[in-house]
């Protein structure tokens, strides 16, 4: 009898439990799913990412190039820069991308951050995903077998973070048509930071050519925008860091300046000092939260903080006045995970078709910001543009034209050269690449643009 009871018992608080846990759980759920139902028009948004990783740049599951970064991913480290954000914003939910070798490493200190990185998860609603190839997968591994990494990957993080728990987007740095496919078919992902906006001749992959704000990338090619439903992959195609538009225009280090340039620690804080890399950043979240607010309807501005940078670069104390001083300017502004903005994005916007992307700025006279100039870009489904005008003596020359109604292709082989490059590129590597007046454009090419930008026919 007394058996009975005890089982009687035991079935009664287990199935309280089990009540008790989905409830909990679709609770959880429904929260998530009004939160992305707001739309992103009319709001600001800051995503923040960080990398946890064993080697400086994982490109394949047993190969790295570059330093081993064990000793640097501490358990301490990682609640520093989690702390540093949340006194600038208390607020804010982050995505934690973990290479390979991080998911699985046996080591103490990895075990440590996958448990407090869960930690975060359940107290500040961050999001959890991996990261292939240190950001540049496609460079060193076959479409199919970053395929394998993805989906063996993402069950890891599943088994430390709890059965039900998935993530919702990936970190890939680049990565290619086929694996979008693969992420939003299979693995029921419709967010994926898949390319770095104007990364080109910069640590081991080039990709430049896509547009910088979200759109659904083409079967064709992850840089260019889907043009019809025969060729949409649904999922929402982010970039990775948000970089000062004049420095971007340069390949890589020309001239002595650092093209990536923008929000990121390493080519602010640490290439140009405490002071004024927090300058360059805040001023390159204003040209998003201000004018580009104005010009577009919503404001979006992400950054990638690694790690591994805690201890070389330091300063997290400039993390959180960047983040206090958007609060401040800003206080509509959100931070949020990439996931979440993106899945916002995907919930209001279902093709590209209502893309209309514009973007202006004058240099800050930081590096590569040159004071003297001021760049418009304009993006959309069916090509970007940009035009730079010399404000000592207000010419203006094209230095960027890609169309996206052309077809493309991605390489077929491994390699580093991923780019779209279009009838002008900003990098300026070819010689038909040389910056020319709107005007001596072909005439359809003219005509295009005039059609969408009837104002530039002036």
């Amino acid at each position: 009898m007394k058996k009975m009871t005890f089982a009687l018992f035991a079935i009664g608080f287990m199935s309280v439990y089990l009540i008790l846990f989905f409830s909990s759980r679709s609770k959880e759920k429904k929260k998530f799913q009004a939160l992305v139902s707001i739309p992103v028009t009319g709001n600001r948004f800051l995503t923040l990412n960080t990398v946890v990783r064993v080697n400086q740049i994982e490109v394949t599951r047993d190969r790295n190039e570059g330093e081993d970064e064990a000793s640097i991913h501490t358990l301490e480290h990682a609640k520093a820069f989690r702390e540093a954000i949340a006194e600038g914003w208390p607020e804010a939910r982050i995505t934690w991308a973990f290479s390979w070798q991080a998911l699985f490493s046996d080591l103490e200190n990895y075990d440590g951050i996958r448990k407090y990185a869960r930690k975060c998860h359940l107290h500040y609603g961050d999001d959890v995903t991996f990261i292939p190839g240190g950001y540049f997968a496609n460079a060193y591994n076959t479409r199919e077998q970053v395929n394998k990494d993805l989906h063996e990957a993402l069950k890891r993080i599943s088994e430390f973070m709890g059965k039900d728990f998935h993530p919702n987007s990936v970190v890939a740095g680049f990565l290619a048509a086929e694996n979008l496919q693969y992420l939003a078919e299979k693995e029921d992902i419709h967010v994926c930071q898949a390319n770095i906006w104007s990364q080109y001749a910069i640590d081991n992959q080039d990709g430049d050519g896509s547009i910088s704000y979200p759109y659904y990338p083409s079967k064709e090619h992850f840089c260019k925008p889907a043009q019809s439903s025969a060729d949409f992959i649904d999922c929402v195609n982010l970039d990775g860091w948000t970089c000062d538009f004049l420095a971007a225009r340069r390949e890589g280090f020309n001239e002595g300046f650092n093209s990536r340039m923008g929000v990121g620690p390493i080519e602010t804080i640490r290439n140009h000092g405490p002071e004024d890399g927090l300058k360059q950043m805040i001023a390159t979240t204003a040209v998003h939260f201000d004018k580009g607010f104005s010009l577009n309807g919503f404001a979006w501005v992400t950054n990638c903080w690694e790690i591994s940078l805690i201890e070389p670069i330091g300063h997290l104390e400039k993390l959180t006045e960047w983040l206090k001083e958007i609060r401040t300017r800003w206080p509509d502004a959100q931070c949020i995970t990439q996931g979440e903005f993106g899945l916002r994005w995907r919930n209001e916007f279902k093709t590209n078709d209502r893309l209309d992307y514009w973007f202006v700025q004058q240099g800050t006279g930081i590096g590569g910001s040159d004071p003297d100039k001021e760049i418009s870009w304009y993006m959309n489904k069916g090509f970007r543009l940009a035009i730079l005008k010399n404000l000592t003596d207000n010419t203006k020359m094209v230095i960027d034209f890609t169309r996206y109604d052309l077809p493309a292709a991605e390489p077929r082989e491994l390699g580093r050269n991923w780019s779209l490059m279009g009838l002008i590129n900003q990098k300026q590597t070819r010689p038909q690449d040389m910056p020319i007046p709107l005007k001596s454009l072909p005439e359809g090419d003219q005509q295009y643009i005039f059609s969408r930008y009837p104002e530039l026919n002036r």
